[in-house]
């Protein structure tokens, strides 16, 4: 496999870009589609109590047209710290929560054995060995499971009890959904593990997060006022809760988004990842607060990225990790004083989450690279970060394109990141170019991993594509500001960023100004949707995934109008009808010359199916640009099944191979033959 190198690239001109450009090896072939659909990535760790190994789940794609429909399974696996890694619980089994025991000397998991079963269960595995144990089901499924530090309890979260004869009824017909009233509530539930018996903590909301006090006095726990997702975005709190009574001691008066929190050894303290006000695009932000009630303080003040995630290592010192640019970080902060981070990072593998043990300097993470997926590593200050486990072998089988990270200069003169994948060979005049864009849009690439089934870089660099990741503005990683600049300014400079990032490699001899697509899901879907009709000019091919197409119908059919409003509009659609109709792409449907191909669930809560159907309908009626609307039953914001993945890819690059490197005109048939390989594999 070829070595990538990667760095930041401030300046580079045309040759350079095609001299960097590698040969694939004769011995080893381009990742396929297929093989993106297969990989396996880790998708949750937790290091033992005595620091030893580190459990993990591993998430494992059903196989192709031969695994009955479903999202990918998820088995259980131990690896040291000498990486020798084994497996706990394996097979047609998927594992949700994972948590060891007080003692070390088990794991706690939660999963439904088989697929008859309705809700999932909690089960225990000794590290000695033998079948894992059932040991509680309760009456609706198992959330988060947290065991007490004494041993004696798990706390978990789990969703009221469904309606009594619920399905019964449904058999006669009385199917009625009152919506967003009927969502169930989130509780926590402390369950005895000698008696076996759970009970309910009355508490003022809907749960999510979880984390004991050391001495297993108290607990706090992440509540929104009601279980819906908009409230769990942009209302929800840290509680402190007295585990004897049940009573609320104090809450810690947070703002705006949240994420993760965790008790300080002697739990006098909280440190939490938070907003900086209620406009904040995202929690990103190292706060310190005390336990039982108080001012917060920000650790890391005017940090240029977002904290993502925390771990205390003793009564005043934090381990902290940061997404700075397109890198990942991590630092010490000290509760006595604040101190702005260090320089910016350009190296490294790319950092997801981290779990450690108060006292201990090792920690575990889930990371990724140009060259792999996510996989275990083990990182300690001062030595290099040290991979644990190597999930996907085949990958040394795969020649993998050049990735790096690279800057450009927008119109405007702001300084924007991205990340390219070099086609396998350059062309004369340049390779067709592939625009990728990211959701949220408070989001952003980092120089890892890039290829999944809705982006599959690597395989589209194998067949001869220029593949861009750009990080436009409102993208998180450079700063609160930064993320702020597309606020009240829907679609305009934000998306003039992408074709700043086409126009920058053109100019550098990498791209066919005429040969270029854009593709991108949720806000990348919208910005596909824009790019197709606002900016229509400059795009070839477009592939949108569960995109926004008009504004003020957004507000109305959506499930997160307060965030849309606090984070990204600030205005309401009757605060000015017409600006936010012009910030919707139906508007410009008229102007659409790029062949749209528009995709998505039809049981998505975050950007309606209508949105979908909208733009479809518009094109359809206003133009005869080639357009088309492919729906996945069952499937929500973003396909969660194998098969439903590997369509979608299909799909994308077919519209894409058709536009950009075959005849054009008419759209491809739009029958996959999914038919003949089924028959294939069951001779």
């Amino acid at each position: 496999m070829t070595t990538v190198i990667t760095r930041i690239v401030r300046t580079f001109s045309a040759i350079s870009l095609l001299v960097a450009v590698l040969p694939h090896s004769a011995s080893t072939a381009p990742l396929s589609i297929e093989d993106i659909i297969a990989l396996k990535r880790v998708s949750s760790i937790q290091m033992s109590p005595n620091g030893n190994q580190i459990a993990y789940l591993l998430s494992i794609p059903r196989e192709i047209y031969k695994d009955d429909d479903g999202s990918p399974y998820h088995e259980l696996h131990l690896v040291d710290m000498q990486g020798n890694s084994r497996p706990y619980v394996t097979g047609d089994i998927d594992i949700t929560n994972i948590a060891w025991a007080a003692n070390g000397e088990s794991i706690f998991f939660t999963a439904k054995r088989n697929p008859e079963e309705k809700f999932n269960a909690l089960f225990e595995i000794a590290l000695a060995g033998g079948e894992a144990i059932e040991i509680f089901a309760h009456e609706n499924s198992i959330g988060r499971i947290d065991p007490s530090p004494d041993g004696s309890s798990i706390a978990f979260t789990s969703n009221d009890a469904p309606p009594k004869k619920k399905e019964e009824l449904a058999a006669k017909g009385f199917k009625a959904v009152i919506y967003e009233e009927s969502v169930p509530v989130n509780r926590v539930f402390m369950l005895d593990l000698d008696s076996g018996e759970a009970a309910m903590q009355d508490l003022p909301g809907s749960a999510s997060a979880f984390t004991w006090a050391a001495d297993g006095s108290h607990y706090a726990v992440a509540l929104a006022p009601t279980p819906l997702i908009d409230d769990s975005f942009m209302a929800k709190d840290i509680y402190v809760v007295n585990a004897t009574t049940g009573e609320v001691q104090n809450r810690m008066e947070s703002i705006g988004k949240l994420g993760y929190f965790e008790f300080s050894p002697d739990g006098e303290r909280i440190a939490y990842v938070g907003s900086v006000d209620i406009n904040d695009p995202n929690q990103g932000r190292l706060y310190v607060a005390s336990s039982s009630g108080g001012e917060r303080r920000d650790l890391v003040p005017d940090y240029l990225g977002h904290v993502v995630d925390l771990s205390w290592y003793d009564d005043i010192s934090i381990r902290w990790l940061g997404r700075r640019g397109v890198w990942t970080e991590r630092s010490n902060a000290s509760i006595m004083s604040a101190e702005a981070a260090g320089t910016a990072p350009d190296s490294g593998p790319i950092v997801r989450t981290i779990d450690a043990n108060a006292g201990q300097d090792r920690v575990a993470a889930i990371a990724d690279t140009p060259q792999h997926p996510p996989e275990v590593y083990l990182l300690r200050d001062g030595a290099a970060p040290k991979r644990l486990t190597n999930s996907n072998p085949i990958l040394a089988e795969r020649d993998l394109a050049r990735q790096e990270a690279i800057t450009y200069v927008a119109r405007d003169g702001l300084s924007l990141e991205a990340i390219l994948i070099h086609p396998a060979a350059a062309r004369p005049g340049g390779n067709p170019l592939i625009i990728f864009v990211h959701g949220g849009p408070e989001a952003h690439h980092s120089n890892g991993w890039m290829s999944n089934y809705s982006q599959p870089g690597q395989a589209l660099a194998g067949e001869g594509y220029a593949v861009v990741y750009p990080n436009y503005r409102g993208s998180t990683g450079r700063g609160v500001e930064f993320s702020r600049l597309d606020q009240h300014d829907y679609a305009e400079e934000e998306f003039n960023d992408l074709v700043d990032a086409k126009t920058h490699l053109v100019d550098a001899g990498l791209a066919d100004a005429g040969k270029t697509g854009i593709s991108g899901g949720s806000y990348g879907g919208y910005a596909t949707m824009w790019g197709a009709t606002a900016l229509s000019e400059h795009f070839a091919a477009a592939v949108a995934f569960v995109g926004i197409s008009n504004q003020i119908s957004k507000f109305g059919t959506g499930d997160i109008a307060y965030e849309m409003y606090n984070v990204h509009s600030l205005a309401w659609p009757w605060d000015d009808w017409m600006w936010m109709l012009q910030r919707s792409p139906i508007y410009y449907a008229d102007k659409a010359r790029t062949p749209l191909l528009i995709m998505g669930g039809d049981k998505d809560p975050r950007v309606h199916p209508s949105q979908s159907l909208e733009m479809y309908r518009h094109i359809k009626l206003r133009t005869r640009t080639p357009v088309r609307l492919v729906i996945y039953p069952g499937e929500v914001h973003g396909n969660r099944h194998t098969a439903a993945r590997y369509d979608y890819s299909l799909r994308m690059q077919r519209w894409m191979d058709h536009y950009l490197k075959g005849p054009g005109g008419e759209p491809p048939d739009y029958e996959i033959d999914h038919a003949s390989r089924l028959e294939d594999d069951s001779e």
